[in-house]
């Protein structure tokens, strides 16, 4: 009988958490405000032979490499991070040279994609316990002290998902310098709203590796557009397994006015920035713990009744994330930023919630 490779059947499936899009989805951290209208424009003029012929990424790549000041053989475009990550493992995440299985490194709660990733290659995960307490941070000193021979792939998401926490530059290089034969991932999705990036060390710490995203700030989630940047030796090995023509053509097509309007760019990250002080004050109010985030959603702990909580906004029509399930994270959830016309709705709803709450 034909069987597949053991980590695979083992694994569980990635369950997308879309239930419905009838009302107001916050639980994705998608952008509330949509793309570009110049994005708009591009899509609404391609033609047929546009979306007929095989795309180009490598034109896509040297407008990155160029907005990004990195040489075009630096940057490779995949279908979203997703892509990046999944290219990266599978490249670095083989048996070690003893025949022993190689390590892959990370600090909960994280990007759920991570760990499932490293299963599906049968890596042995080495998972540490972020922050003591309740503040979640990277655990700095645990990674160094856990890094080893066998540790191959070391990925750590800045600022993180789903605590909206960023870790200085400083001691993101610290882990970088102490696994010089490991492949360092510092995964750059929420860049944007936290301004702080390790582009610039790619330089000079040639086992690291940045990835960007156009699903968030961009407003470009549906297009599946992603980047990563490293070294052009590691990346060029990383092309011999990356699909030839993985970046569609409407995608790449969007690109160029993507990147070209960051005065969009600049007046999302203020509204979200003002949306998201709105949240936090009404967290303060109602004396919830909350984690200060640096991207376009909130960690908040609402108490043991998170599930509670999530289908009494859900039955307001406002989808928000249980974040329950991470460690750390009990009775907590995500809720992603809107527009300000939005907020005024999540915020009075929230304030229902509790008000029903306190009345039981």
């Amino acid at each position: 009988m034909l069987k597949p490779r053991n980590s695979i059947a083992l694994l569980s499936p990635y369950h997308s958490p879309i239930v419905s899009r009838s009302g107001l989805s916050l639980d994705l951290n998608e952008s509330m405000a949509g793309c570009s209208p110049r994005v708009l424009a591009r899509l609404r003029s391609l033609s047929a032979a546009d979306v007929s012929l095989y795309p180009q990424r490598e034109i896509g790549e040297q407008l990155v490499a160029n907005f990004l000041g990195l040489a075009p053989d630096q940057v490779l475009l995949t279908n979203g991070v997703d892509e990046a990550l999944s290219v990266l493992f599978a490249s670095y995440l083989g048996p070690n040279n003893d025949g022993a299985g190689a390590e892959l490194l990370f600090a909960d709660p994280t990007f759920v994609m991570y760990p499932m990733l490293g299963a599906a290659l049968g890596a042995q995960a080495v998972r540490l316990r972020s922050g003591e307490g309740e503040d979640l941070a990277l655990p700095v000193a645990d990674f160094l002290a856990r890094i080893s021979p066998r540790t191959r792939v070391i990925a750590i998401a800045n600022p993180n998902n789903p605590t909206g926490l960023a870790a200085p530059r400083a001691d993101l290089l610290k882990i970088a310098e102490a696994a010089p034969d490991a492949a360092v991932l510092i995964d750059e999705a929420y860049f944007e709203f936290c301004g702080e990036t390790l582009i610039r060390d790619l330089a000079s710490h040639p086992n690291l590796f940045v990835a960007r995203t156009f699903s968030k700030v961009y407003g470009l989630a549906g297009l599946r557009l992603g980047v990563l940047t490293g070294a052009a030796e590691q990346i060029g090995y990383l092309r011999r397994f990356c699909l030839p023509f993985n970046v569609n053509a409407v995608a790449l097509a969007c690109l160029e006015e993507a990147l070209a309007d960051q005065a969009f760019v600049r007046d999302h990250v203020a509204l979200v920035k003002r949306s998201r002080e709105r949240l936090a004050q009404l967290f303060d109010e109602l004396g919830l713990r909350f984690w200060p985030s640096q991207t376009n959603f909130v960690l908040v702990r609402v108490g043991a009744t998170a599930q509670t909580f999530v289908a009494a906004m859900q039955r307001r029509g406002i989808m928000v994330r249980d974040s329950s399930a991470n460690p750390g994270c009990e009775g907590c959830v995500r809720i992603t930023v809107g527009t300000p016309g939005q907020m005024d709705g999540v915020l009075q709803a929230i304030r229902e919630v509790f008000t029903e709450a306190h009345r039981r």
